[in-house]
């Protein structure tokens, strides 16, 4: 993995004995010793744990007019939001597929930060750039600051003993300091649990991580890798880029219409998709349980009682909180709620249930 990107806590995450594996071009834990995913991922649902995900990009949009450029660019509506609060869109194409989903920090009508997906950054990056007008500076910053998740019941007691803000909204962001760094603390993850992505400067990451990772273990808590993320989002019913979204699969059939803003005048790809959602056009994606044994996984073609073929699985793993398997799937529309279906795994048929995500609760909004 020599050719591989490093986060800023590569060291530190070598040092833990973590499993170490390519992520977006990046080297990046995929789990640590003493109890792997299903331990890491009970820690975060029960108590707290602490992510590493340096790896995801981010980008700086400013000068006049930078927000309603961004606007007029990406799918949600940022009027929908004021400084100091983040949204959740998309960078689509013109055929509506979808170049990335994002998160985007609005400081100042002059100034957008976005955080994309770690392999989809420069693109991001270099479309933005492309139509930015006279005036409006596009920056990838993506080795400009790390990125660490604090997820679980017990963030809060994290942060505070770290003397970071914790009584903002969700969806919102606090610009600080800690020990004299500046940190942006933002309500936001990717778990569905109550918690913080704190973003530092990239050469000050290791510090916050060392201080956050002593607090997380006094709260009972533990570094959690990527294997974990996976299993806490797709029990939430979380996309991931590259999976249930992409050029192929649009926010309408992705059950993602909600982060686009409709009414506005323009944004990419739009009129491709006003032309889908009105037509009713593609395959929905849909929640499955399974019901016999088996884990369905990405690719694993989905069939109806009568053997007909009616879509596929996008992600797919085994659910630690229910302890059994569960499945994102793009189905036609024809399959509805409630529906029993069979899964293909590795040439074995295994019954499962349509049903709508997520497939736990968790407490993203509590207060």
């Amino acid at each position: 993995m020599t050719d591989l990107r490093r986060s800023p806590l590569h060291d530190r995450h070598v040092a833990l004995g973590a499993k170490m594996a390519d992520f977006g071009g990046w080297s990046m834990p995929i789990e640590y010793p003493g109890g792997g995913v299903v331990a890491e991922h009970t820690a975060v649902r029960e108590r707290v744990g602490l992510f590493d995900v340096s790896h995801l990009g981010k980008a700086r949009v400013s000068g006049p007019g930078a927000a309603a450029f961004v606007n007029a660019c990406l799918t949600n509506d940022l009027r929908r939001i004021g400084p100091g609060q983040a949204q959740y869109t998309m960078c689509c194409d013109e055929s509506g597929g979808v170049v990335d989903d994002l998160i985007q920090y609005l400081r100042a009508d002059d100034d957008v930060f976005l955080v994309p997906n770690a392999a989809n950054t420069a693109e991001v990056v270099r479309r933005l750039a492309a139509a930015a007008p006279e005036g409006v500076l596009v920056e990838d910053r993506h080795e400009g600051y790390g990125v660490l998740a604090v997820q679980g019941p017990r963030s809060d007691e994290v942060l505070r003993r770290l003397g970071l803000p914790t009584d903002h909204d969700y969806m919102s962001f606090v610009e600080t300091t800690w020990d004299g760094l500046p940190v942006i603390v933002c309500r936001t993850g990717y778990t569905g649990e109550r918690g913080y992505e704190i973003i530092p400067a990239w050469d000050v990451t290791a510090s916050v991580w060392d201080a956050l990772l002593e607090a997380v273990r006094a709260e009972g808590g533990l570094p959690a890798g990527l294997g974990a993320r996976d299993t806490l989002r797709t029990e939430m019913g979380y996309p991931l880029h590259g999976n249930d979204l992409s050029l192929d699969i649009t926010p309408v059939m992705a059950g993602a219409a909600w982060a686009v803003g409709w009414d506005k005048d323009t944004f990419w790809g739009k009129d491709a998709l006003v032309a889908q959602r009105v037509a009713k056009d593609g395959r929905l994606m849909r929640g499955l349980v399974v019901t016999g044994r088996g884990i369905p996984r990405s690719h694993c073609a989905v069939r109806d009682a009568s053997g007909a073929l009616v879509g596929e699985v996008t992600s797919g793993t085994f659910s630690p909180s229910r302890k059994q398997g569960i499945a994102l799937a793009l189905l036609d529309r024809s399959v509805t709620l409630g529906d029993e279906v069979v899964v293909d795994v590795r040439g074995r048929d295994v019954a499962a249930t349509v049903t709508r995500p997520p497939f736990v609760e968790a407490g993203v909004r509590s207060s």
